[in-house]
């Protein structure tokens, strides 16, 4: 029971580029708010505070940890942030694996089991999510920044 998995990613909060960009210029505005203002009393020493504090929140995302996906035992489980539950996965019971496009948009939601319209969606971050449809017509999609070696990883563990 305590082999090594077959597959391991951490997905973090604040490593996708589109976020910590957008965070980026919110922060470049603060500081050219407050260059630009002509009396630098309390309003503009504001701006640079929350400019500051910007980057700071966005530092301190970059290391929080949204989900961990493994592959062992027959098994997906998925460990979510503190008060999150451990939801695991029996390969036994998925009858299609298949890697597709997490979502046509652009901005996605980080998300963690959420349900909707008969599927379950875990995402952070990353363009391609490993999609399983159980015997019962569930759908579990999952989004990966290493689609391939975890569509290659389950189903090995699925052959096993």
């Amino acid at each position: 029971m305590s082999e090594k998995p077959a597959f391991s990613e951490k997905q973090y909060l604040g490593r996708e580029f589109i976020p910590i960009t957008i965070r980026l210029v919110l922060a470049m505005f603060c500081f050219a708010a407050y260059f630009f203002t002509d009396e630098r009393e309390r309003n503009g020493d504001l701006l640079v505070v929350v400019g500051f504090a910007i980057i700071i929140i966005s530092i301190i995302m970059g290391f929080l940890l949204h989900f961990r996906t493994r592959v062992q035992n027959k098994s997906i489980m998925l460990n979510g942030l503190w008060t999150t539950r451990l939801v695991k996965i029996d390969l036994n019971g998925i009858t299609k694996v298949e890697k597709a496009e997490y979502s046509k948009y652009l901005f996605n939601n980080p998300v963690y089991n959420l349900h909707t319209k008969g599927n379950i969606k875990f995402y952070t971050a990353g363009n391609d999510a490993i999609y399983l449809t159980d015997r019962d017509g569930l759908v579990y999609i999952i989004g990966s920044q290493h689609a391939n070696e975890f569509l290659r990883a389950v189903k090995e563990e699925m052959k096993k």
